[in-house]
């Protein structure tokens, strides 16, 4: 599903060859023409916007954007299990069911990376790939409203995930995700308070948490990645910062 690869591509880290891709990756998106009309016009504004942007200005406006708020974290698991030990294994459950479908990321970005969580994605037959975007979903109405707060272009992208996997939301998780700190990136203070919290669990209950992610239906690999486990490895180092940059997936071209 080649759009799915063209929003992995708006979702990452701006640079020149993003910005020379910007014609390439509309003309992805009209010719799939798996979005309603609605959607594509705001992915248009985004692409203008990054096309007809200053370089600096725009990675500058990514990293206070998605580096240092935790609550604009592309990082999926970031929602679900925070800093806690989880978090580890569910890194190396969803690498494991990246390798064993044939695909071998080319990025150095955590797993969880939703533009690497997508890039995967499109290379699955277009039932599974819909199906996958479904499993985060709750996750990514929560990123749309947060961004749609912001009068953020990137709005665009989480709309258009929505629109693609038409996943039923869970009221109870967008709730708990809700309810988190959501600090703007100027306020210090409180962005050091918000990446100090306690890991977040989703669903009926903290030990039966289907999570944030849960979709009926989806492999049992990809949502037992996406939901707390007891006695698991420490996780992953996990870069928090105000200069750190998120890689991205592949070549912003999104030619097969």
């Amino acid at each position: 599903m080649k759009t799915l690869r063209a929003l992995a591509a708006l979702l990452s880290y701006p640079s020149t060859d993003l910005i020379e891709a910007a014609d390439e990756i509309r003309q992805v998106i009209d010719s799939d023409g798996i979005l309603p009309l609605a959607v594509r016009g705001e992915l248009h504004r985004l692409i203008d916007d990054l096309a007809g942007g200053d370089l600096y200005d725009l990675q500058e406006r990514y990293g206070l954007l998605f580096d240092r708020t935790r609550s604009l974290s592309l990082h999926l698991f970031e929602h679900v299990h925070g800093e806690s030990r989880d978090r580890g294994q569910a890194m190396v459950d969803l690498l494991k069911l990246y390798e064993e479908s044939g695909y071998t990321p080319t990025a150095t970005e955590l797993p969880d990376f939703l533009p690497l969580f997508l890039e995967y994605a499109s290379t699955r037959p277009p039932q599974a790939a819909i199906e996958l975007i479904g499993q985060p979903a709750n996750v990514i109405a929560a990123l749309r409203e947060r961004l749609a707060k912001r009068s953020s272009p990137y709005v665009a992208v989480m709309s258009a995930l929505l629109a693609i996997s038409k996943a039923r939301l869970d009221e109870k998780a967008l709730a708990v995700l809700r309810a988190e700190p959501d600090p703007e990136p100027d306020d210090l203070e409180a962005l050091d308070a918000a990446w100090e919290e306690e890991e977040v669990t989703f669903g009926p209950g903290a030990a039966d948490a289907k999570g944030a992610c849960g979709v009926e239906g989806l492999s049992t690999r990809l949502r037992a990645a996406m939901r707390p486990a007891e006695g698991v490895a420490p996780p992953l180092a996990h870069g928090r910062s105000t200069g750190r940059h998120a890689t991205a997936p592949s070549n912003p071209g999104v030619r097969s």
